[in-house]
């Protein structure tokens, strides 16, 4: 079976019912950025929040009622997981979810709230997948694969015709890649739309599977990355040829600019997007000069992001803005030392968060103690500020730590 534009439009009308038409709208903080429209597809405000509740649904409805009643087994690092386990229970249709060990634990926790069995296997969604194709041929149940499947497929590229419905004049998709679902079925539908629109994929350099086989090689992953959503070590076998013939270019972008991409959307388009989510927007930022004078459609395909890992990231955007410091600072150890710091940090308008006195592991004087001051200030400009005031008031500074 070959995935077609006429499969998609009939998986649209499949789902239409029963998953949102999520919003589809300009960003003016990226069109600004880049200097070029950008559009964004919020995927991540679906119910279960992510895209894969398309595709799970598309194929849930294609079981006969034998199916149905045996049950499903589904492997997924957690948005797949999510989407099957609501709309089998929507349709009463038991279902076990086999899942990497260090999925995060919000989608975790949301799975097995929708009445799921979780099963826990291997570190990566490869190490799940073998596993639940185990657990299907054994107790005879139907699996739903997170990716490499055609009404997975077909599900998955109606978001497509929705962005080109609202945006028809879109240049450039970018699409984040895992095993290939989501970035073939979009790329499907787009290009049987607009022959002429590139898709471009996105993804993270610790797995690169997808960029790597294009190129006939062998990808070398890392153990974990903010965007283990897309921790695919290797493509579908159904999504890789889809690849071949239909996406023009895959991208590749680090951590440090995935979680850029997290902090920028929270604080400028006030949305919580998951590290696979935003690599669409990660590539923007990175390549921006590549799409001047281009309309380019970003797919946010998931917003599932444990709030200990975002308030990380927030913190970590914090400092790397230079609006949360760290200095050490050389005080006279004497009454009224520390009053005398914080009144010059106060009066250069600093918020002091933390302080923490060093008289033993220090080669100062015995006469001196290192303080070191957490500071929230208004950003690189105000920090240079600070530093000039305490300077000039004779406090000797040591360093002033920023995350690379």
């Amino acid at each position: 079976m070959t995935v077609t534009l006429q499969d998609i439009r009939k998986a649209a009308e499949i789902i239409h019912e029963r998953v949102s038409n999520t919003p589809c709208r300009q960003s003016r903080s990226l069109s600004e950025l880049v200097g070029t429209e950008v559009v964004l597809k919020f995927e991540n405000l679906q119910f279960t929040g992510s895209f894969k509740e398309r595709g799970a649904l598309v194929k849930l409805l294609s079981l006969n009622a034998a199916q149905r009643e045996k049950g499903i087994v589904a492997m997924s690092a957690g948005n797949h997981a999510q989407a099957v386990a609501y709309q089998s229970k929507q349709l009463g249709i038991p279902a076990t979810i086999v899942m990497p060990k260090f999925t995060p634990n919000i989608k975790v926790e949301r799975t097995r709230a929708f009445g799921a069995e979780v099963i826990f296997h291997g570190d990566t969604l490869d190490d799940s997948i073998m596993l639940g194709q185990k657990l299907a041929h054994e107790q005879g149940l139907q699996t739903v694969h997170p990716y490499d499947d055609e009404r997975i497929i077909a599900g998955q590229g109606t978001i497509t015709l929705e962005m080109l419905t609202v945006y028809p004049e879109l240049d450039v998709l970018l699409v984040p890649v895992g095993g290939g679902g989501l970035i073939g079925g979009n790329a499907i539908a787009a290009k049987s739309i607009k022959p002429e629109i590139k898709i471009i994929g996105v993804q993270t350099q610790r797995f690169p599977s997808m960029f790597r086989a294009l190129q006939g090689e062998l990808a070398v992953c890392g153990s974990s990355t903010i965007a283990e959503g897309i921790a695919v070590k290797s493509p579908g076998q159904l999504t890789l040829p889809i690849a071949r013939e239909w996406v023009n270019e895959i991208l590749l972008v680090s951590e440090a600019e995935i979680e850029n991409a997290v902090r920028f959307l929270l604080e400028r388009e006030k949305t919580v997007v998951e590290g696979a989510g935003a690599v669409g927007v990660a590539a923007l930022m990175k390549y921006g000069d590549r799409f001047s004078d281009q309309s380019v459609g970003i797919i946010l395909s998931g917003g599932n992001i444990d709030l200990p890992i975002l308030s990380r990231i927030v913190q970590r955007g914090l400092v790397r803005s230079g609006r949360l410091v760290r200095l050490d600072v050389d005080v006279k150890d004497l009454p009224g030392g520390l009053a005398g710091v914080s009144q010059c940090i106060g009066d250069a308008g600093a918020n002091i968060i933390e302080v923490q006195h060093q008289r033993a592991f220090t080669s100062l004087p015995l006469q001196s103690v290192n303080i070191q001051f957490v500071l929230q200030t208004r950003g690189t400009e105000h920090l240079q500020q600070i530093i000039a005031a305490l300077l000039e008031q004779g406090y000797p500074i040591h360093t002033s730590q920023q995350v690379d």
